[in-house]
């Protein structure tokens, strides 16, 4: 994960104009560790730190952010987190939303001021009062989440990362990519940092992984998503996908939006 973190944190203030805050979640076991800090990341010194850490998690969930609502304060950095039922659910949020009404059942409200945790709560609520057990399977959890995005994404752009620790669900409203790493593996290099990792010679045959984020992180042959695109990925595969369709209000606002709200990476491995 030091890998792709180290290009991605690059972009929040140093080759992109990211400066709002950033934040990571990375899932070990049952537990999740989440960092956040409302400094750019270039400059943060808890992000120097996690580069040079050598963690190791099957999925993680990172965020650079360029505010649209809410101030660069700690209360509104991205990853979101929230407990449901034994689970940690993490979700960070690209775009930006208007007249999101306030959840109106659920013991899940928000802390700070954006819209993206406000979205959160009210997807967080929804799965309260749906899922009644732990052990929901992944194609349920995403049958709830396409009824989500369809009510969710006629509020503006909705690009967004959602994981419980097992599964990782990703929704291009405007821009997305994800590439898919297994045997046998090449090199990468970052395309905003000179750093060249040979995955071959660190990997098995029985590693694979997926990383998504809003562009490309290296020089790989990466998958564009297209609007309206909804995915399920687990143990580093890409496991279900559905089309959930932009309102043509929103996929003209992003056409003309100057820049993307924030920034979104995620890994899922095996």
């Amino acid at each position: 994960m030091t890998f792709s973190f180290t290009g991605f944190t690059a972009r929040g203030g140093l080759t992109d104009h990211h400066v709002d805050g950033w934040g990571v979640a990375f899932y070990e076991d049952v537990a999740c560790r989440l960092f956040i800090d409302e400094k750019p990341a270039c400059q943060s010194p808890m992000a120097d730190f996690l580069k040079r850490y050598p963690f190791k998690s099957r999925n993680v969930i990172a965020h650079i952010r360029k505010a649209t609502q809410g101030a660069a304060r700690l209360e509104n950095c991205h990853p979101f987190m929230r407990e449901l039922r034994g689970q940690q659910w993490v979700f960070a949020h690209n775009g930006d939303l208007k007249g999101l009404p306030l959840p109106d059942c659920g013991p899940y409200a928000p802390l700070g001021t954006t819209d993206s945790e406000l979205a959160f709560c009210v997807i967080m609520n929804s799965l309260y009062t749906s899922v009644d057990s732990q052990a929901q399977e992944p194609d349920d959890l995403f049958n709830v989440i396409e009824q989500l995005t369809r009510t969710l994404n006629r509020y503006g752009i909705f690009n967004f990362l959602l994981s419980n620790g097992d599964v990782q669900f990703a929704y291009c409203s405007s821009r997305l990519s994800y590439v898919l790493r297994d045997w046998p593996f090449t090199s990468a290099h970052l395309i905003d940092a000179d750093w060249t990792v040979d995955f071959g010679a660190l990997a098995t045959p029985a590693d694979r992984t997926a990383v998504i984020a809003t562009t490309p992180l290296t020089d790989e042959k990466w998958v564009s998503c297209q609007p309206g695109d909804l995915l399920m990925f687990c143990d580093g595969q890409l496991r279900r996908q559905a089309h959930v369709p932009v309102p043509l209000e929103v996929l003209a606002m992003s056409k003309y939006a100057p820049s993307e709200a924030s920034g979104l990476a995620s890994t899922s491995s095996r």
